[in-house]
């Protein structure tokens, strides 16, 4: 991989996360909790301090794969002016997810699929341990705690019951959008890149003739895209941030071979339209 860049943070409490990991273990209280409550009781940003980012990818990496998740974002405006002028912006989380999986498209024809997994084959290829290591965090964090970690910056700087609701509604997005995708990927069942090719991720010890995981669409590329949607409309100033971050985790998601391109973009255009429609009914 070219000129991996250290990442930078563009916020104070991001960028101390380093310096806070180092200290992280002589701050905490002096106890052992069991490895099931330590789960339970860390945040995103604990989890984060315990495991800071590494040097991500260079931005001639990841600018395709952005630039094709970037073309969704007016179709999701476009489809969401639809359903808000049906049903104005009344709640219905299971009326909306019902319509938002039926805009999404059919999964690709077997002959566009199978090109797909060609160019996941060659960039596994090009695949070094430094970038393996950017993909192996981005794949962890990129699903939720990076996302809250984001909102959690831009609470400090609100009232605790605005910041408090704005939470809970990026939380009902990300919930929303891993809901209909797993409705969708079992209506569909496309099989993930390293499915049809175990060669591509040997340590999954896929077994043969296994039929999933699928991966129509990705559920990383449709919480990034509801997050971002979200965050941006709270902090509009900030939103390169915010898409530079989520084309990484795009990125990613292909570098590992764990998507195709048309599933990043079907998660993409699903994420827009949640990230439109928590926005909408909670009055942002």
């Amino acid at each position: 991989m070219n000129a991996l860049r250290r990442i930078t943070w563009p916020y104070a409490v991001i960028a101390l996360l380093a310096v806070g990991a180092a200290a992280f273990g002589l701050l905490r209280p002096q106890w052992a909790p069991t490895a099931s409550s330590a789960k339970q009781e860390l945040s995103a940003t604990d989890r984060i301090k315990q495991n800071p980012p590494p040097s991500l990818f260079a931005d001639t990496e990841i600018t395709p794969i952005g630039k094709q998740a970037a073309a969704q974002r007016k179709k999701a405006d476009a489809l969401f002016a639809q359903w808000k002028k049906a049903h104005g912006t009344t709640r219905d989380d299971k009326a909306f997810a019902a319509w938002a999986a039926r805009q999404i498209p059919a999964p690709p024809a077997a002959k566009e699929r199978t090109a797909e997994l060609h160019q996941v084959q060659q960039l596994a290829k090009t695949r070094t341990a430094a970038g393996t290591k950017a993909a192996t965090w981005l794949e962890l964090n990129g699903k939720k705690d990076i996302w809250k970690l984001y909102l959690h910056d831009q609470r400090e700087l609100i009232p605790a019951p605005q910041g408090k609701a704005e939470k809970a509604e990026l939380k009902a997005a990300l919930k929303l959008a891993k809901t209909v995708c797993d409705q969708l990927a079992a209506r569909d069942k496309q099989p993930a890149p390293f499915v049809l090719d175990p060669t591509l991720r040997p340590e999954k010890h896929i077994k043969p003739g296994a039929k999933g995981p699928y991966s129509y669409p990705s559920r990383h590329a449709a919480r990034s895209a509801a997050a971002v949607t979200f965050l941006s409309a709270l902090s509009p100033h900030r939103a390169g941030d915010y898409r530079w971050m989520q084309d990484e985790v795009l990125y990613s998601r292909l570098y590992m071979a764990g998507h195709v391109s048309s599933d990043i973009t079907a998660g993409t255009l699903l994420g827009d339209l949640l990230g439109d429609y928590e926005l909408a009914i909670s009055g942002h």
